[in-house]
Formats: C-alpha cells, structure tokens, sequence
C-alpha cells in the first residue's frame, strides 16, 4: 500500500463475546491507557511476536520499527499482521484488544525526519506519550500503520460475579 492510499474499511464487527466485548469508545480508552502491545506477523520460519510501544490514534495502531529487523522483514512479504494490548491479574479483571489487519508503510525507510504532514502528528503523541515530550529520528527506523480489517474486544469486568 502507499502512503496515499486511503485508511482501511470500517473494521469488521465483532459476533463472538459480545456481552464482554468493549464499547468503541471502551477499545479507544483502553488503548490510550496502556503502553506495550505484542505484534504477531508471518515468518518464513513461521509467527514471529515481539512487544512493541504503539500509539493508538483515530482508529489506526502506529509504530516505529527498526528497517533491518526481521518484524520489518516478514511485513514486507506478508503485511497481515496481528496485535494484542491485554491487562489485568485476576481473573476477573481480565481484559483487552486484538487488532487484526494489514500494515502500511508511511514516510522515507528509514525515517530521517523529512516533512510528512501524515506522521508530523504522530510524532508528536509517540514523543509526548514515551520520550518526555520529543521524538528523536535515528536513521535506522520506519513508520507502519496498522489499518484494522477486525477488532475483538473483551472485558471480564462485565461477567456478572455471584
């Protein structure tokens, strides 16, 4: 996909759990609260998860990942990927998203900090939210958004306890 390219389709809704699952405006609460997220792609070897920090941000995943890493590799062959940001200890404080889709690449590979209208916002929440404020381009990293194709949500919360 190219950075022109337009955002995914409304994701697909969710049919299974549905009186656990969070609202929209739960999933988009949840994500902003939480910081690490684990990012599962196809390997030639077979998945490949890794932890990553993410920003959340009108109703795409970003992150920055290293251009030689193998997480860069097996998205260029295969841009499906899956991520899950998940909480709780006990039982029933158990809850979280997963984020099914495809990645696209935006901006120069690696990132050097040419203009880009698209990640010059992102930039600025990935720095407030990690860095103290400023995100620093180092030459070796590269934009991806995930663009959802489906989200399934769940909050144990919701189970009725008795």
């Amino acid at each position: 996909m190219t950075e022109q390219s337009q955002a995914a389709q409304e994701p697909k809704p969710q049919r299974r759990m549905r009186k656990i699952a969070m609202t929209s405006e739960e999933v988009d609460a949840f994500l902003a609260e939480q910081r690490t997220c684990r990012a599962a792609t196809n390997g030639t070897n077979g998945p490949h998860a890794t932890p990553l920090w993410y920003l959340w941000d009108a109703g795409a995943l970003w992150f920055s990942t290293l251009s030689k890493s193998q997480r860069w590799t097996d998205l260029q062959a295969d841009p499906r990927i899956a991520v899950v940001v998940d909480a709780g200890h006990d039982y029933a404080e158990l809850r979280g998203v997963e984020i099914r889709g495809t990645v696209e690449v935006v901006g120069e590979v690696p990132r050097t900090g040419e203009p880009n209208e698209t990640l010059e916002r992102v930039e600025r929440l990935m720095g407030e939210r990690y860095f103290n404020g400023s995100y620093g381009h180092d030459g070796r990293h590269a934009w991806m958004r995930v663009n959802p194709d489906k989200i399934t949500s769940w909050d144990f919360r919701k189970i009725p306890q008795g």
